[in-house]
């Protein structure tokens, strides 16, 4: 044995024990398994902790494996999802199984499916293989995730608090890294509130770019198919797969439109947010500065048929009214549709519902109102105004939604003042048939989420611009989640603010404290950005770190806003800026 270990290769190269090469892959190799075993070991101790929780969080309600088929032998490009696992609502038709819609009754009352649903096949087609179907809220109603006979799902950022709904188990399986992405129905924020509750990105598409033939319908002048994934390269490869390839592409001209009144209605400031975003863009090539709006107001002026839904309000209250209205209609034609969808079942089964839902149920089945063409008009109207606002290349930015999640089995679930929170903002899109995208905005002071709403039809290029810009805003949210912001009330103030934090900027600087600078010299923008000073010193403090993309592009930006700059630059800044400078004197 000790002379075979000590013999050379082929080629008489010399032991293993004195080769390096050897021993560094066996090194990787060893991390590896560590690394992988001690993930492993983390997880299965988050699981333990979910006191009565089955391994898989509770989130499956049917496990099965769908393999896709075998890949095509090279020259053949290598499917896009190869390798991925994914889940799929209880209300996907799956051949050879009876979709349950989240309700025993009307599983015991739906004969087997003959095909499975369009969006199932075609990821499966493209290398991805669904490992099962997972609880959802009954008949696709609800926003907690609790479900009455199924139980509810572990969200795995708080076991105390509920996952969110309607699509709370597909949501928990990513979150938990049962799966690596999972879809959904987005009727009324179905995938986008599980997404915010559970710390996720989401997609929810333009209505009507993706068949919905093979689900169950809730309120089909509403669902879309939306999907869940930790990672925002696999949300975007699931686009390439179920979007057209006609939808949308990517811009050379961007624009990010700021909700200032949404994020104001948030319990929490909205300082660090829009400063996080803010600063992102502006480390960013083709983007314009980023622009502010009050949406509530725009709708108002905007969509003429509404008012008609709108509480009585002073003129500074329309925008809010606006808001409430849109939700309002939204639940008006969800119920409306919901009723001529599946009436007749509920009359005669007479299911047995949660209480939340039930009430949500009779509330469809009960309903009536004579002119159903407005709550259409509305609609129509409304896609017609966004599209007038963001063109194609206006991306508009607001909360997720209004509130935060509950705690599990919490009495304020049956609130019309929660509801209204959960959907004041997601009706925005829902309504509209514009698209949208959740991530997580979880290093902040607050559990907030942020959501990104495109044109309708912009689908691909609202999800190539998170793609571009999701790792710096989160990178911008760990700087903004340090800084002490003070509450401003006028521009006077701002800019005695901004000069202040510049200031603060300058001594950090001097004493090499580069990221402390940086953070300062952006709250000094977030208050003031068409000061160019604020920006060349920033771009100094950038190069010192050696972030040579984002010194350039502050220098780029503070050569738009004053040319004069270029003297200062020459005179202060670094060979790297005066470069840009000399780029931009070019005759």
């Amino acid at each position: 044995m000790a002379s075979s270990s000590q013999s050379g290769g082929a080629g008489g190269g010399g032991t293993v024990a004195s080769n390096p090469r050897v021993w560094i892959v066996a090194s990787i190799a060893v991390a590896g398994v560590l690394v992988l075993a001690e993930v492993a070991r983390r997880r299965r101790r988050w699981l333990r902790g979910m006191s009565g929780t089955p391994a898989d969080a509770g989130s499956f309600c049917d496990r099965f494996e769908l393999h896709p088929p075998a890949q095509p032998p090279p020259p053949a490009a290598r499917h896009i999802l190869s390798g991925l696992t994914f889940a799929a609502s209880d209300n996907f038709e799956i051949e050879g199984y009876v979709a349950g819609f989240g309700n025993p009754d009307w599983k015991k009352t739906h004969e087997t499916a003959r095909h499975t649903a369009v969006a199932v096949t075609m990821l499966r087609k493209q290398g991805a293989t669904c490992v099962g179907r997972t609880i959802m809220d009954e008949l696709g109603f609800g926003v907690t995730g609790e479900n009455l006979h199924h139980g509810t799902p572990a969200n795995p950022v708080s076991s105390s608090l509920v996952p969110g709904g309607s699509c709370s188990g597909s949501a928990v399986a990513v979150a938990a890294q049962l799966v690596d992405f999972a879809i959904g129905t987005d009727t009324i924020g179905d995938v986008r509130i599980p997404a915010s509750f559970c710390g996720l990105l989401c997609f929810r598409p333009s209505y009507g770019v993706i068949s919905t033939l093979g689900t169950i319908a809730n309120s089909q002048s509403l669902d879309t198919i939306g999907w869940f994934a930790r990672d925002p390269c696999i949300l975007h490869r699931v686009g390439e797969v179920l979007l057209p390839a006609a939808v949308g592409g990517l811009k050379q001209t961007r624009q990010f439109v700021f909700a200032d009144d949404c994020f104001q209605l948030l319990k929490v400031s909205n300082q660090k947010t829009v400063h996080a975003i803010k600063n992102a863009v502006q480390a960013l090539h083709g983007y314009q500065p980023p622009k502010h709006i009050n949406i509530g107001q725009y709708i108002y002026s905007n969509v003429p048929s509404l008012k008609e839904f709108c509480e009585p309000a002073t003129k500074l209250e329309e925008g809010t009214s606006a808001l409430k209205a849109i939700s309002t209609v939204m639940l008006l034609l969800q119920r409306y549709e919901f009723k001529a969808n599946h009436e007749e079942w509920v009359n005669t089964v007479k299911p047995k519902l949660g209480l939340d839902i039930s009430t949500r149920v009779l509330q469809a089945v009960n309903f009536a109102r004579e002119n159903i063409k407005s709550l259409y008009a509305i609609r129509n109207e409304l896609r017609a105004a966004l599209k007038n606002l963001l063109k194609d290349t206006g991306i508009l930015v607001l909360p997720t939604t209004a509130g935060y999640p509950l705690k599990r089995n919490s009495k304020e679930r049956l609130s019309s003042g929660f509801e209204d929170r959960m959907y004041k903002f997601v009706g925005v899109a829902a309504l509209s048939g514009c698209c949208e995208v959740t991530i997580p905005m979880e290093n902040l002071d607050h559990h907030v989420s942020l959501s990104f709403v495109a044109a309708h039809g912009s689908d691909k290029f609202l999800l190539r611009n998170i793609l571009d810009t999701y790792s710096l805003i989160q990178d911008q949210v760990v700087l903004a989640s340090k800084l002490e912001t003070a509450p401003v009330t006028n521009v006077d103030v701002d800019v005695n603010a901004s000069e202040l934090l510049k200031e603060k900027g300058n001594s950090a600087f001097k004493r090499r404290q580069w990221i402390k600078a940086i953070e300062f010299y952006s709250e000094a923008i977030s208050l003031s950005d068409t000061n160019a000073t604020y920006y060349c010193n920033r771009a100094a403090a950038y190069l010192e770190l050696g972030r040579f993309k984002q010194a350039e592009a502050d220098c780029d930006r503070a050569l738009l806003l004053d040319r004069k700059v270029i003297d200062f630059c020459r005179c202060n800044i670094p060979v790297l800026l005066r470069v840009t400078c000399l780029k931009h004197c070019q005759p």
